[in-house]
């Protein structure tokens, strides 16, 4: 056991979230310490993480994050022929994940936080004024690090805040597996430009599948599908080589596979804080159900979150009581919606019932919308753009 060492901030995983946290309360001239259990930050890239153009300037993200633009949406629903919405200019950008996640580490550093990769927290406990956490590093090397604020940037894991009470509302799950694949420039060019989705049972049952663009010649195929334990689910990666079969995809080398789960309450009642214990990102549900997002909803935390924690560091700590009430208005009031709408209709999508649900849906969206109407509807969750039209299927009335 080495000698205990301190820090006014440590923080429990070196995601979107935790490494942007790290770079802005390093700015404001505190000591912040990063731990992860990953030896590389490009190891357990699981997001395919398409965001819309907007978030790719306020986060001011650059080029080399960027695996790919796109400019358009392809649906392809329980009917044969796939919709497409296509714009003239683009509408967001496909991330290379682990490119962001050393981009935003290179950030926090140069701010001056410290990075350790291959260490975790083993468990914690509070200490006088702040809390001592037990890290454990690589050959099992253990040190005591004591720091005036400890957060959670675990993810869905919640490692150190632990699944929320009963009283927060159920945790809804899902489970995906993604695979990078190569492909000939002519097959990569068919998919190049958009977002393609794959929706309805004979697709995915209760989820649904996708293929994005990534660098010249490479693409994510990946399917995701919410848990129910009343019905027996078939294995995912079966799904995917449906899918693959289906596509076209199936003689394309597999250059990396990967998979990850989410979990996320619907309305967000959890407890943010436990003493010197901050939760972060999905550790308090930012992951959003609908699509899966949770790269920008993570990092929209950590905008939260900064300030508030660094009036705490400054001697005000009762300023922490607005970081849920801030994140929740953050988030906006068509959070809890887009959760009920995703629980509805991927459940619902294990029959032909749900299917014709659907269908009805995409017909009146190829009817009604644009693809920046549609990227609205999907990413900013404008469910009122559409209406009295959309209310019934909302509702589950049709």
């Amino acid at each position: 056991m080495s000698d205990v060492q301190t820090c006014d901030v440590l923080i429990a995983g070196a995601g979107p979230a935790g490494l942007l946290l790290a770079r802005l309360l390093a700015e404001g001239g505190f000591s912040v310490l990063v731990v992860d259990p990953l030896q590389d930050l490009r190891d357990g890239a699981f997001s395919s993480a398409a965001l819309p153009l907007e978030a790719v300037r306020h986060f001011q993200l650059p080029e080399q994050v960027q695996a790919a633009q796109w400019r358009g949406w392809e649906l392809h629903g329980p009917g044969e022929a796939p919709n497409s919405w296509i714009a003239d200019h683009s509408l967001g950008a496909v991330l290379d994940f682990g490119a962001l996640r050393c981009w935003l580490a290179a950030q926090a550093q140069a701010a001056g936080a410290q990075l350790r990769l291959g260490w975790g927290v083993r468990q914690w406990q509070t200490s006088g004024s702040g809390a001592s956490a037990s890290l454990r590093g690589p050959g099992g090397v253990e040190q005591i690090h004591h720091c005036r604020w400890l957060v959670d940037a675990t993810g869905q894991r919640r490692a150190l805040l632990g699944d929320p009470p009963a009283e927060a509302g159920s945790l809804v799950s899902g489970e995906g597996v993604e695979w990078l694949l190569e492909v000939p420039t002519p097959q990569w060019q068919r998919w190049a430009d958009r977002l393609s989705f794959m929706l309805g049972s004979s697709w995915v049952p209760q989820g649904y599948g996708w293929v994005f663009p990534m660098q010249s010649g490479q693409l994510k195929l990946g399917v995701c599908r919410l848990h129910d334990g009343r019905r027996r689910q078939p294995p995912l990666h079966a799904l995917l080589r449906g899918l693959q079969q289906r596509l076209e995809l199936e003689g394309a080398t597999v250059l990396d596979r990967h998979g990850g789960l989410i979990r996320s309450t619907i309305r967000r009642r959890e407890p943010h804080q436990r003493g010197p214990l901050l939760g972060l990102g999905d550790a308090v549900s930012t992951g959003n159900l609908l699509g899966g997002e949770g790269i920008r909803h993570a990092m929209a935390s950590s905008e939260v979150l900064a300030p508030l924690l660094l009036e705490a560091l400054a001697g005000r700590p009762e300023r922490l009581s607005r970081y849920a009430p801030r994140l929740k208005r953050r988030l906006g009031w068509r959070w809890s919606l887009s959760g009920r709408l995703a629980r509805r209709t991927w459940l619902g999508l294990h029959s032909s019932s749900g299917d014709e649900r659907l269908q009805r849906l995409l017909v009146g969206l190829q009817q009604n919308s644009s693809a920046e109407e549609l990227s609205a509807l999907l990413f900013d969750y404008r469910f009122e753009r559409y209406g009295l039209k959309a209310l019934p299927y909302l509702l589950g009335w049709r």
